[in-house]
């Protein structure tokens, strides 16, 4: 579930793009976009991670989730990127995610499942 800011002039959908391809190792062309989220989603940090992660300029953050179809595949996974964010990766059910990602973030993960819900 690649995340990530979205540069200054950038659009959203772009910046999805770029991410999974720094992230991952995915280009564009072995992704289909199906939708993207109504609305922005949030989560704070927890109290203690305020000031200590993103260099203390950030609270939490505000995200445009976006829904894509593989079309590639696991040999086009490429976690060894220019500044590696993951040590490893596997795929998971949907219904797993909530479970593997930072307490903080579980009310998210569990939103934006609902609501992509008739897609996947």
């Amino acid at each position: 579930m690649p995340q990530g800011g979205i540069d200054k002039g950038e659009d959203p959908r772009d910046t999805a793009l770029r991410e999974l391809e720094e992230e991952t190792g995915i280009t564009p062309d072995l992704v289909n976009i199906l939708t993207h989220s109504k609305e922005e989603l949030f989560y704070d940090l927890p109290d203690e991670l305020i000031g200590k992660t993103w260099g203390g300029k950030y609270r939490g953050q505000r995200q445009t989730w976006f829904l894509m179809r593989f079309l590639g595949t696991d040999k086009d996974v490429n976690i060894r990127t220019a500044h590696p964010e993951f040590g490893a990766w596997k795929w998971a059910n949907p219904e797993e995610l909530p479970e593997l990602i930072v307490p903080f973030k579980k009310k998210l993960y569990r939103d934006i499942l609902q609501e992509f819900h008739h897609l996947i």
